[in-house]
């Protein structure tokens, strides 16, 4: 049900580590809990940030949600998309709906795999 490739935090985002290239995102589970997402705030370029450390907001017709980084490092790109379409994170939250692309120092020690993230999400619910 969620990507293997990613790891994922108790706070449901995701990462996709790739050498030093982490991209970061949202959750399904979180995106769905949300319901329709009307606004999202990120970080600028250049912005350093640590494990666990805010980097966003995401604003639904239901709640207002921080965003926490899964990893140290720099911001190197944000998805300017989701600025003015910000529905692409219900729409596609493991593609066009990424938040964030990062220079990664180190990662959460305690992200999980796929398959512990799901057991994780189902003892939630």
């Amino acid at each position: 049900m969620y990507p293997e490739n990613l790891r994922y935090t108790k706070e449901h985002e995701w990462i996709l580590v790739e050498g030093k290239k982490g991209i970061v995102g949202i959750t399904e589970y979180a995106q769905d809990s949300l319901g329709d997402v009307v606004f999202v705030e990120l970080p600028e370029i250049g912005k350093k940030l640590k494990v666990g450390e805010g980097l966003g907001v995401v604003e639904s017709v239901k709640a207002v949600s921080d965003i926490y980084s899964p990893c140290s490092g720099i911001v190197t790109a944000v998805n300017e998309s989701l600025l003015d379409n910000p529905e692409l994170l219900n729409q596609d939250p493991y593609g066009e709906g990424w938040l964030i692309e990062m220079e990664v120092e180190e990662l959460d020690s305690e992200l999980l795999t796929s398959a512990e993230y799901e057991d994780f999400v189902a003892g939630e619910e």
